[in-house]
This record gives structure tokens, sequence and C-alpha cells, in this order.
């Protein structure tokens, strides 16, 4: 069998062809709307995200206002006023006499219980009350007892002569122990005061202080958290300097007592001592 070729016709090709292109073109009118989405959506898919500020660049800010409080005690210094910078210069004083007293008295009961244990050793085993009393150290409250129980032996004459030996030199001996437990006692009159004062003291700038400070508010106008925690707070802080003033001074008064009250059994222990051998002295010299 043999296969013809059918020619066409060049009008009816014409018409084939350009319902082709037709057909064609809407093709790409439909496609073409779909093409710009897809690239508009792309960037967005693919595109970085913001960098993260730097949280470091916070961090000085921070610890720069945590630094420069404004409500601490150079706050309170520069918004007070006489009143309050005169109460603070009392308790600083108090504070300051209260520690140098609690040192000076410790360091001298430390001294005086040395000296007791030098009186025990070397003032008995001497030969004489004279000769003992030169053992001892010239600030020793043992010598001056024992200087004053000597004393009272040898001006035992005229009118004193008089009175009976025992009781003369008892009288002496219990002078001399007065001045000791006199002279251990000094400074503590002050720390009982300030133990007792202080913290009425700060109590008195507290309510200063916030007397002040509602009376800046109420000048203001503004009576919210932060206008009156800063001034209020100013304020409580000289309750607790009195406070903080008052309580060494009331536990450093009542050790120091504890320890005078030892000291002075071993003082009183050593005038009877010293009375009972001034006496027999005084006898084995008129027998």
């Amino acid at each position: 069998m043999v296969f013809k070729f059918v020619r066409i016709p060049a009008r009816i090709a014409a018409l084939f062809l350009a319902g082709a292109m037709a057909v064609g073109s809407v093709h790409a009118q439909t496609a073409a709307p779909a093409a710009p989405a897809a690239e508009a959506a792309k960037p967005a898919e693919v595109a970085p995200a913001p960098a993260a500020a730097p949280v470091a660049a916070a961090t000085p800010g921070k610890s720069q206002a945590a630094i420069e409080n404004p409500y601490g005690l150079r706050a309170m210094w520069e918004h007070g006023d006489f009143v309050a910078k005169g109460t603070l210069f009392i308790m600083i004083f108090m504070s300051l006499g209260t520690w140098y007293i609690i040192a000076v008295k410790l360091w001298e009961g430390r001294n005086i219980r040395r000296q007791a244990e030098a009186a025990s050793k070397s003032f008995w085993s001497a030969g004489s009350v004279r000769s003992g009393a030169d053992t001892l150290q010239k600030d020793s409250p043992f010598r001056f007892i024992a200087e004053r129980g000597i004393e009272a032996t040898q001006k035992h004459d005229g009118l004193l002569g008089q009175i009976d030996l025992s009781t003369w030199v008892t009288m002496s001996i219990d002078r001399a122990i007065g001045n000791v437990q006199s002279r251990m006692g000094d400074g503590m009159a002050f720390l009982a005061t300030v133990g007792s004062t202080a913290p009425f003291i700060g109590l008195f700038g507290t309510v200063w202080g916030i007397y002040n400070a509602l009376v800046r508010i109420g000048v203001s106008g503004q009576a919210s958290i932060d206008k009156v925690a800063g001034p209020v707070g100013e304020a409580l802080i000289m309750t607790a300097i009195g406070l903080a003033v008052a309580v060494p001074a009331v536990l450093g008064y009542n050790f120091i007592v504890r320890k005078n009250k030892l000291v002075m059994d071993d003082v009183r222990a050593f005038g009877s001592d010293l009375h009972s051998v001034l006496l027999a002295s005084a006898n084995s010299k008129k027998a």
C-alpha cells in the first residue's frame, strides 16, 4: 500500500497557525502573574533574621544605675538640713567614743590580770612588805594598795594613834581599793549613756527627716511610690544608725562590768591578805 501525502491548502494552514498562536498567548497570560508572586515570596523565605541587639550594651547602664544609689547615705547628707547633719555628727561621736572606751578598758583589764599574776608570784615571796612592793610595777594597782598600807602603819601617831591600828590600816586599804575601783569604772558612764540614748537620738533624726520629706512631697504635689520611698528611706537610716551605735555600747558595758568584777575580786583578796601581813609585822616590831 502506498501512502500519498495530502496537500493542505495554504489558506487552511494559515488559519491553523493563527489559532495555535492565539492559544499560546492565552497560556502565557495565565502563567505570567504567578511568576512575580513566586519571586516576591522567595526573598521573604531566604531573608536573614535581624541581628539581636547586643546585651552588653545595656549592662553598663544597669551597673551604673546600681552603683549610683539615689536613696543612700550620700543623698541623705545632701538633702538633710543642719538638724539632721548635727544629729548624725552626735551619733558618729558617740560611736567613736564607745569603741575607744571598749578598746582601752579591755587593754586595761588585760594588764591588771597580768599584774595580779605577778603580785601573786613575787610579792608574797619577798622578805618584807616594802621589798615586795618594790617588785611590782609602778602603775600596778597592787603596788598602790601596798604602799598605802605601809604608809598607814608609818603614820599611826598623834591623833591617828588614838585609832586602833587594825581599824586605821583597814580604812587606808579600803580607800585605796575604792580608788582602784573608781579608776576601773572610768568611761562606763559614757557607755551606759550611749546605750540608753542612742536609739532615741536616731529616732529623733528619723522623725525630723520624715517631716522634711513630707513637706517636700506636699510642695511638689506628687505622692507616688518613687517620690515617697526615697525621702522616707533616707530618714529611716537614722534609726538604723542609732541602733548600730547603741548595741555595741550595751554589749561592751555588760562585758566590761563582768571583767571588772573578776579583777576587783583579786584586788580585794590582795588587800585582805595585806591587812593581815601589816598587822602581824607591826605586832612583831612591838614585841
